[in-house]
């Protein structure tokens, strides 16, 4: 347990997702931090974690891998005992096929608009720069698109891949978190099964250490 170690930095929306699987887990871990603002992460030691200098990397005794949502299925299948509160990563085709469906609408088509309207609205304030209206206009209008999908799904099921909390459902948290502190946060109520699900989702244990 005490092997884990994630190289990232806590604000990273990309980090947050593998914290967030830990820490469902309760796995002890060591975070590593990777100063983004002076360029750790496109300089040696980080890029022999990962050589296309994105954070995060992660390293569980002889395995080191990167990517995100790699890691965080990598914890639910190697430690599918412990507490298994989100690994519903049976043995069952038809349920992980589901799950697999979910992640990838999250990864192409939920999260390009959703991490550019965090972008515009709280990492460039918090670097000084000024939000372009123009470029929320038209991410918000794409995210609406597809929240509107979403709304339908959770209209039939309490999650994004069925009645019970999964990966793809961790995977939305990060982002979902920042844009409850901006305007855009006013898409969700407009879409009552889409808002419980954020209700439901973001006052997880997990969910609140990665805000601490």
């Amino acid at each position: 347990m005490a092997g884990i170690k994630v190289f990232g930095h806590p604000a990273s929306t990309s980090t947050r997702k593998v914290l967030l699987a830990l820490y469902e887990k309760n796995l002890d871990f060591e975070l590593v931090h990777v100063d983004i603002k002076e360029g750790e992460h496109k300089k040696e030691p980080f890029l022999s974690r990962n050589p296309f200098g994105k954070v995060p990397a992660f390293e569980d005794g002889d395995v080191k891998i990167f990517e995100s949502r790699a890691i965080t299925q990598y914890i639910a299948h190697r430690y599918a005992e412990e507490e298994p509160t989100f690994s519903q990563l049976t043995q069952d085709t038809a349920d992980y096929a589901i799950m697999a469906n979910g992640m990838e609408v999250e990864a192409h088509h939920f999260d390009p608009p959703a991490t550019k309207l965090a972008w515009e609205q709280v990492f460039k304030l918090m670097k000084g720069l000024t939000t372009d209206e123009a470029v929320v206009a038209e991410e918000e209008a794409k995210l609406a698109k597809v929240l509107d999908i979403y709304e339908g799904r959770l209209g039939a099921f309490k999650y994004c891949a069925g009645d019970t909390f999964t990966l793809t459902d961790l995977h939305h948290i990060p982002v979902i978190q920042y844009l409850l502190q901006t305007p855009s946060k006013k898409l969700f109520p407009e879409r009552p099964h889409f808002n419980e699900w954020v209700a439901d989702i973001t006052p997880r244990p997990a969910s609140l250490k990665v805000l601490q």
